[in-house]
């Protein structure tokens, strides 16, 4: 009886198996492009809210079963629109695919949200996925870096992972942060240097992969980026990650291997110029009557003195430059998955990159993973995580201002060979003019690991079709170390090592709980946003110094004999904000919107803790109206302009409150006041209004954008001088005021379509700086801060030439430049150089044809000069016996008659030898800065091997420079030292033995499968 139950159990089961089978229908179909007709290979074709899928074939065709009529095919391919087609009674569906919306009409990240092209009132410069796909710098900055008008992007020096210089329609503070505010997925991240007070600043934002970002927008005028208030004065960065997408899952391999070396070498003299010109130099000291250096008459002696080797049979002949700088190699692997159904989607990634510098010593190396999910358990729900994971690690050498750092060795002349002569093993020389840049490499170590979480979760509730509610909260978790040891036999280290270790931990949190309501009334579009937003920052410091190695191989504090100093600290502080934002569409011609924010923080003074941050803009789409029927050729035309109010709160965490410190005295413990209260102190509010044309012509293969904006800053943060009998010298306080004008321009054109493609980008933007009150304060030494001056202009004596009869520097004794002087203590003080540029921008040409692509970028800065501090050494006279660059040697004068910019080399007299314009240059420069070169394989071969999609290509970073400036490049921004000098907006346009950037090439390997 049990057999013939089970018998009937299972032919009854057999039977239903069937029947659900024979439910099922086949639908085949071809997919097309509609540029073309051509058939489309590689198309995702999935049956949405399943996991059921498959791609075009080499022909574009495909097959696939459903489960029933009601089933929705979805057609997804990158770079086209996306379809859904319910397959209904259709067993055939023939599909073309358009190409993804682009231009005016691409979707816009604004903040709190998103917004059409076509319909914003703001500035906003976009840089895609594509541009920043491929970069071999640590960090995405560069991926701005000529794409976008009206953001002037410095990489500072050629160092890997150091920070970088970014500025948004020029200057708009003295003391307080110059950098924009950084935003990622909705939340501000940390973004200010955390290193160690002796060496440059590092770039936390080179811990973010540059592979996982999908879009970076930049908010340049108020009514963009007004709704980020207090800290939006600098503009806004909005970087939005990858997410998944409603398509069959799909994964991605990039490979990068490639080398770099320095984009310049100056060139400095050898051994037989280097002797050449130290004879002449003495010899036309003693000419003009000039005792002889040191009591002694015999050039040789001095030589003997200084370079005891020289003469040796080896008879050295040592580039230093070459000894400073290498060929560097790099390498980055990413690994990404991206797919998912309409409930649930997913992006993950791993990367591992491993990046030389050009300069000996210095590396960078970055782990990490990332994973975005978005889940919808119903049609009112959302919710959704994004997660990154990062180790990023930095092998440094010192600043750019210590003998130890590899390129001030030019100072070295070519007589000190590196080892001394005849040692076996070799041994490095210690008996160098200066110290020998080997040394350190050799026995000093800078090392520092960083551990990054960066994070969120949301939930999106609908509470109506038209509202929505989110809540989201945002983690930034980050562990900095450095690590450092100073070898027994370096300057900085003898005579028994030194050893250092200080670690930084910062915890960012941040919660926002808003508002989106959506609707159509009519002609009307509504859209209004509008919630509240908390952060909080702590910062917690603790660092050990130690002296008395046992040796070299003993570098922990644990192995010290002397403990030489401890610390530890802390800071936080925190943000409370309000902020509400609507657009209005009328008939899809006239837009008007509306923002406000609240910001409450605890960096101000008890009586001005909040601040209003309001703004307001208008558009006008002249090409809708009717009147423009009759234009064919005008595709696009739009009037709009904006009005708003921005702040910035970028100073200490305490300038506004009375500090005190524990002390030590006499052994007893005590309390010492280290800042008096500042109760008043409010914030830097910058006001900008915007006035732009957005147009397309010719079916929008011309398109482009003119802004001409005007920005105005008061109520400046500023450390402002007090009499010192108060205990101090200066107190944070609201004073002064300064402005930014200008005018920015955009053109995009499709020269060529078809088979062969070819694109056209442009950008340029002018901008004008002035300091327009600072209550009669100057502000600096050698970089100034004026009233009616741009900021950080050169303040000191003014070179007038050579005097072509007797090789003297001549120097400007006032500044009506009409007498001179060749004493250099005579001449006066006054403004000589001006490093903001008149103008910048850049020109990307894109050409295609079949499968291949190039890419071209140049990029330029006009106008701007350049303070090279090193040229006071490598320049001058022979005043010193440093090295000097080949340019003194060819151009130098020489006899009566002689035109030119170099005076008489005198040894140790100081012709002109001392600070002065001699060091200020023209940093212009047109830049090839990246050039891609592409092929994709045919499709038709690659699927073979299971692969949808492989490109090949090399690119070219930073290939040829065209400058007049004397140096190793003009892009290079020495920053300074400490926290703090990340965001100095005074010292600007500082070489002072700064690397240049790399010149890099890479080849890569792209597949997807």
């Amino acid at each position: 009886m049990r057999k013939k139950l089970l018998l009937s159990f299972m032919l009854l089961m057999s039977f239903g198996i069937m029947a659900v089978y024979g439910q099922q229908i086949r639908v085949t179909g071809q997919v097309t492009s509609a540029d073309d007709e051509m058939p489309i290979p590689g198309v995702s074709v999935s049956v949405v809210g399943t996991t059921i899928g498959t791609i075009t074939d080499v022909d574009g065709n495909y097959s696939i079963d459903v489960r029933s009529e009601d089933d929705v095919l979805r057609f997804s391919f990158v770079g086209m629109a996306r379809r859904d087609i319910m397959v209904g009674d259709q067993r055939v569906i023939n599909v073309t695919l358009e190409p993804e919306l682009v231009g005016l009409d691409e979707i816009v990240v604004v903040g709190y949200g998103t917004r059409l092209r076509s319909e914003l009132t703001g500035s906003i410069a976009s840089v895609r996925a594509d541009d920043i796909a491929g970069t071999t710098q640590p960090s995405f900055e560069s991926a701005i870096q000529g794409r976008a008008a009206g953001v002037h992007v410095v990489g500072a020096t050629g160092k890997v992972g150091q920070a970088v210089k970014m500025r948004v329609r020029g200057v708009s503070s003295i003391s307080a942060a110059g950098e924009p505010l950084y935003v990622i997925d909705g939340f501000p991240v940390t973004q200010d240097n955390l290193g160690h007070g002796g060496n440059e600043p590092l770039n936390p934002l080179a811990d973010i992969n540059p592979a996982d970002i999908e879009s970076i927008e930049v908010l340049k005028d108020a009514s963009a980026a007004a709704i980020y208030g207090a800290r939006a004065a600098n503009g806004v960065v909005l970087i939005t990650t990858k997410r998944g997408r409603d398509e069959a899952t799909r994964f991605s391999f990039n490979v990068q291997q490639g080398f770099s070396d320095p984009a310049n070498k100056v060139g400095f003299l050898d051994r037989d110029q280097y002797l050449e010109l130290f004879y002449e130099a003495f010899d036309n000291r003693m000419a003009l009557g000039y005792s002889p250096p040191w009591g002694i008459s015999d050039p040789d002696v001095i030589l003997d003195i200084l370079f005891p080797f020289r003469d040796h049979e080896s008879q050295p002949n040592v580039n230093w430059e070459d000894q400073a700088f290498r060929t560097a190699n790099h390498q980055q692997y990413d690994l990404s998955v991206r797919g998912g159904t309409e409930a649930t989607k997913i992006y993950s990634s791993l990367a591992w990159t491993d990046q030389e510098s050009i300069l000996k010593g210095n590396s960078f190396d970055r782990a990490s993973g990332r994973i975005n999910v978005d889940h919808a358990p119903s049609d009112r729900v959302s919710l959704g995580v994004n997660l990154s994971l990062t180790r990023t690690r930095h092998f440094r050498v010192a600043n750019d201002n210590a003998f130890a750092t590899p390129l001030q060795m030019v100072a070295l002349p070519p007589l000190d060979p590196t080892h001394i002569p005849g040692t076996d093993p070799p041994e490095l020389n210690r008996n160098t003019l200066y110290d020998n840049g080997l040394l350190p490499l050799k026995y000093n170590t800078e090392d520092t690991e960083i551990f990054r979480n960066v994070g969120n979760i949301f939930v999106n509730y609908h509470i109506l079709p038209q509202l929505t509610l989110r809540a989201d909260m945002g983690i930034d978790i980050l562990n900095h170390r450095d690590i450092m040891y100073r070898g027994r036999l370096t300057a900085d280290g003898g005579p028994d090592g030194f050893g250092y270790d200080r670690t930084v931990t910062r915890k960012n949190l941040t919660t926002n709980t808003y508002l989106t309501y959506d609707n159509n009334f009519g002609n009307f579009d509504f859209n209004a946003v509008g919630g509240t937003s908390l952060q909080y920052v702590e910062t917690d410091f603790a660092s050990i110094s130690a002296r008395g190695f046992p040796n070299d191989n003993f570098r922990r504090i644990a192995s010290a004999a002397d403990i030489t100093g401890a610390s530890s600290s802390g800071t936080k502080f925190s943000f409370l904000s309000y902020f509400l934002r609507s657009n209005i569409v009328y008939d899809g011609r006239y837009i008007l919107a509306l923002s406000g924010r609240i910001d409450g923080s605890s960096r101000f003074g008890a009586d001005n803790r909040y601040g209003f941050f309001p703004a307001a803009s208008a558009g006008w789409i002249i090409s809708r109206e009717d009147f423009m029927a009759g234009m064919p050729t005008i595709s696009f035309l739009k009037l709009r302009a904006s009005w708003g109010l921005t702040g910035n709160a970028e100073i200490g965490d305490f300038s506004s409150r009375g500090l005190y410190s524990g002390s030590n005295y006499a052994g007893l413990p005590g309390m010492v006041p280290t800042s008096i209260p500042s109760p008043e102190l409010q914030w830097e509010t910058t006001s900008q209004y915007d006035i732009g044309i957005d147009f397309g012509l010719f079916d929008n293969r011309i398109t482009g954008e003119i802004d001409y904006y005007h920005k105005k800053t008061e109520d400046m943060l500023l450390n402002v001088q007090i009499p010192a009998t108060t205990g101090f010298t200066t107190i944070t306080s609201n004073v002064g005021e300064m402005e930014n004008k200008g005018w920015e321009f955009v053109l995009n054109t499709v020269n060529l379509s078809g088979d062969f493609t070819w694109n056209t980008d442009f950008n340029i933007a002018f901008n004008r700086n002035k300091v327009l009150n600072l209550d009669g304060q100057i502000i600096g030494v050698r970089w100034r801060a004026m009233e009616g001056y741009p900021i950080g202009v050169f303040w000191m004596p003014k070179f007038a030439g050579v005097d072509p009869d007797n090789g003297d520097a001549l120097f400007y004794t006032d500044d009506t430049r009409t007498t001179t002087t060749n004493n250099l203590a005579a001449a006066a003080d006054q403004v000589v150089g001006n490093p903001n540029p008149d103008f910048i921008g850049g020109l990307t040409n894109t050409f295609r044809y079949r499968g291949f692509d190039l890419s071209v970028l140049a990029q330029f800065v006009y106008g701007n000069d350049i303070r090279n501090g090193g040229h006071m050494w490598q320049a001058e006279s022979f005043a010193t016996f440093d090295n000097k660059i080949r340019y003194l040697y060819e151009n130098r004068w020489q006899q009566p008659g002689d035109i030119t910019d170099v005076p008489q080399m005198r040894l140790g007299v100081g012709n002109g030898y001392g600070l002065s314009s001699m060091q200020v240059h023209d940093g212009s420069y047109l830049r090839i800065k990246d050039v891609t070169f592409g092929y994709t394989l045919p499709r038709s071969f690659v699927q073979r091997a299971n692969i949808s999609n492989a490109r090949i290509y090399v690119k070219g970073l930073n290939l040829l420079t065209f400058t007049d400036y004397i140096g190793w490049d003009p892009e290079a921004n020495f920053t300074g030292t400490g926290p703090g000098s990340q965001t100095m907006n005074l010292t600007q346009g500082y070489d002072f033995y700064t690397a240049p950037q790399p010149r890099t090439i890479t080849l890569g390997v792209n597949i997807d499968f």
